[in-house]
């Protein structure tokens, strides 16, 4: 098998193939002087079983034009297999129509993936499930969870937690974190969203008072619902609130709401290449997904189940 690497987050695409013992494939991923993308491939992948590796985050449509011109130039040198492996898979959150005369995007990345070529799709953590319908392809779905609940238990223990959904729509990921965790309590943060990008916290579902509370969400992108779910927290009498997040888009000033909050701390992990402000920044650690990626590839690759993984 071979691993390509697009531009999107090297630092991911080189600790996989660290842990798998193998280099990354020999290929130029460049522009023209027009910002074209263009692809070189400088080894022989005929009849190889290639893995592309790129989260289609910021900038998203430039990542998602590599990925697919990858695939394409994979597919004309007579590669076996294309699998696309996206730990963050972008235009998710656009998966149904929210109101009259609005695309579903998601469903037309996935065309786009499937018609350029790619054979099979592995990813993270997809904001809804019903993604992986989207695709006409063999499409895997991991989950951080074992990873997050692995550094929650190694680190706070001994603390009296309670898992949190920030919303209603993530409460079936927080069950799944809470029972890794021993079947520990669950509350859900009851919020109205008047537009995108901004949220108003009405009611906190569970009682929180002495709790150490776990905020688990799998994209946290302006941070404003996680910073206004900490705040009601705090003041519902939570001993203290950490967030553990899949992706970590952090657009705008999110690295500042985050650390102006009253979050102890938001671990994300590095599905998505970390935007500079992340460096300097005091409350927020980074995660990584390589060794859980790697063993999906490594298992895809051997024709044995992913899905053992989370046993």
């Amino acid at each position: 098998m071979k691993l390509l690497s697009g531009n999107s987050n090297l630092t991911l695409a080189k600790a996989i193939a660290d842990y798998l013992d193998m280099p990354l494939t020999n290929a130029s991923v460049r522009r023209f002087a027009d910002e074209e993308i263009f692809v070189e491939i400088h080894e022989n992948v005929r009849g190889e079983d290639v893995f592309v590796l790129q989260s289609t985050g910021y900038p998203v449509n430039d990542n998602l034009m590599e990925l697919l011109i990858c695939i394409d130039a994979l597919k004309r040198s007579s590669a076996r297999r294309i699998t696309a492996v996206l730990p963050y898979f972008g235009y998710a959150r656009q998966d149904r129509k929210p109101g009259p005369r609005t695309p579903i995007s998601a469903k037309l990345v996935a065309n786009m993936i499937t018609a350029a070529g790619a054979d099979r799709v592995l990813s993270v953590d997809l904001h809804a499930g019903q993604i992986q319908g989207f695709f006409d392809i063999p499409t895997d779905n991991l989950y951080a969870a074992p990873v997050m609940s692995a550094d929650i238990l190694a680190r706070f223990s001994g603390k009296n937690l309670m898992v949190v959904s920030p919303d209603v729509g993530g409460v079936v990921r927080a069950r799944a974190l809470s029972k890794r965790l021993g079947n520990a309590p669950l509350a859900i943060v009851d919020k109205r969203r008047e537009k995108p990008g901004e949220s108003e916290v009405m009611n906190i579902i569970g009682d929180v008072e002495g709790r150490f509370c776990i905020l688990i969400d799998d994209i946290v992108d302006s941070a404003g619902t996680l910073c206004n779910a900490a705040a009601a927290l705090k003041e519902a009498g939570a001993e203290g609130v950490v967030a553990y997040v899949t992706h970590g888009v952090l657009s705008g000033g999110a690295v500042a709401r985050v650390e102006g909050s009253v979050l102890t701390e938001l671990v994300v992990t590095d599905s998505i290449a970390a935007p500079p402000a992340v460096a300097d920044a005091q409350k927020i650690r980074l995660l990584t997904i390589a060794p859980l990626l790697a063993e999906a590839v490594k298992r895809i690759a051997d024709e044995t189940s992913v899905s053992s993984l989370f046993d």
